[in-house]
């Protein structure tokens, strides 16, 4: 058995540093264009340069999302993208692409960087990795349906240097594989062109008036229904099933998430991998940790998806549109003095509260903040304007990129 490459999602630089400090092997990010995830921030040519560099300077690979499906206006676009990334002093690794069309572009544009087929592309058989496997790719991400017994299928049935790509934990979009058309047909803004409104986590009432005695069972709470709302997928569990399944690649979803999410996930996941690859018992010692840790960001509730058969509307969808909490966010140590750290602060906490400093090593430290004050100096009792640069000295030293949190007791 192969160890499986972590792959993290990054929408920023800052969140990129986070992601690689914590313990991913790989990272995957999207350019200003093309990368379906056009609500995050995104990496600038400069800003992706510099990260791929910091990547790499730490054996980090870095791959690069370009899996909208085209129109033909999009074509100039994306050649003209393909070339500068290919004139980069730091290349990506791979570029992740979907749409066939530009899948020729990139071969002809950048025959030197890697191609893998994203999950839109609707990977479900052998015969399809077969196929792309002809055409030189050497990593496909499966459909999101398939099970893992499926998948296993798949593994026993391509060569040996094809590599299996899949989501482990985040967001499952009700849509097959993720191409949904809600988001256009309401608001005009393309899901398949990366501008996606979540129409998913609106409420809706279903009526169909013609077929009498066919009914859509539902669940309702006072606030509506959500009979396109899925849960999260989390399968921290289930790492041994995950490995002798033949995946090569577990994918964290989440390139529009903060850095607190990104540390928690990538650190549990990070170490639940390691345990078992030391011994199947201590990852089965080790599980209530995993299960403790991977709560400590925001989240919805979690399944496992598809991995064990088609889940039912119990298992799968979740009643409201609300996310649950167990920490917040106050931000990411950019630079030290002694006990004094210099943040961008995320979230209100106050002089003389108990937070605590999350370790990439599993460590979470709790600390007294001992004084607040802005870049001119002043000082504050409390921090509660979000994004204000500060110097906040703690009972205690952190490190750059350590995150400081603080429970949600609400």
């Amino acid at each position: 058995m192969n160890k499986p490459e972590l792959l993290v999602p990054a929408g920023s630089l800052p969140v990129l540093r986070v992601a690689v400090r914590y313990g991913a092997d790989a990272v995957y990010i999207g350019g200003e264009e093309f990368s379906l995830r056009a609500g995050a921030d995104n990496f600038s040519r400069e800003d992706m340069e510099e990260g791929i560099g910091f990547a790499h300077e730490h054996g980090v690979k870095v791959y690069v999302t370009a899996n909208i499906f085209a129109h033909n206006e999009d074509l100039h676009g994306v050649k003209k993208y393909f070339k500068e990334l290919s004139e980069y002093k730091n290349k990506p690794d791979a570029v992740l692409i979907s749409d066939p069309g530009v899948f020729f572009t990139a071969k002809e544009v950048m025959p030197d960087i890697p191609i893998h087929i994203s999950t839109q592309a609707n990977n479900t058989n052998y015969m399809t990795f077969k196929f792309w496997y002809d055409q030189g790719v050497r990593r496909l991400v499966n459909a999101r349906e398939l099970s893992l017994e499926e998948i296993r299928g798949i593994r026993d049935n391509i060569p040996d240097d094809m590599e299996i790509e899949s989501f482990v934990h985040g967001a499952m979009c009700i849509s097959y594989s993720g191409r949904c058309l809600l988001s256009n047909f309401f608001t005009g803004r393309d899901a398949n062109h990366g501008e996606c409104t979540h129409p998913c986590r609106w409420k809706y009432a279903v009526m169909e008036e013609k077929r009498e005695g066919e009914y859509l069972p539902i669940e309702e709470n006072d606030r509506g229904t959500y009979i396109f709302n899925s849960k999260d997928l989390c399968m921290i569990d289930h790492i041994p099933e995950l490995v002798q399944a033949g995946i090569n690649s577990f994918k964290i979803e989440g390139r529009m998430k903060a850095a607190l999410y990104v540390a928690t996930v990538t650190r549990t996941y990070r170490k639940a991998i390691d345990d078992y690859f030391k011994g199947e018992e201590i990852y089965k010692q080790n599980l209530p940790w995993y299960r403790k840790q991977i709560t400590a960001s925001t989240y919805r509730p979690y399944c496992t998806g598809f991995y064990f058969g088609k889940p039912n509307e119990t298992s799968q969808l979740y009643g409201a549109n609300s996310y649950e909490r167990g920490y917040i966010y106050l931000g990411c140590v950019e630079k030290k003095d002694k006990n004094r750290i210099y943040i961008t602060q995320k979230n209100k906490f106050s002089v003389g509260e108990d937070i605590e400093i999350m370790k990439p090593n599993g460590d979470n430290i709790s600390v007294k903040v001992l004084s607040v004050t802005d870049e001119e100096g002043n000082a504050m009792e409390s921090a509660p304007h979000a994004s204000q640069k500060l110097w906040v000295e703690l009972s205690k030293e952190a490190e750059p990129l350590d995150i400081i949190r603080k429970a949600d007791l609400s």
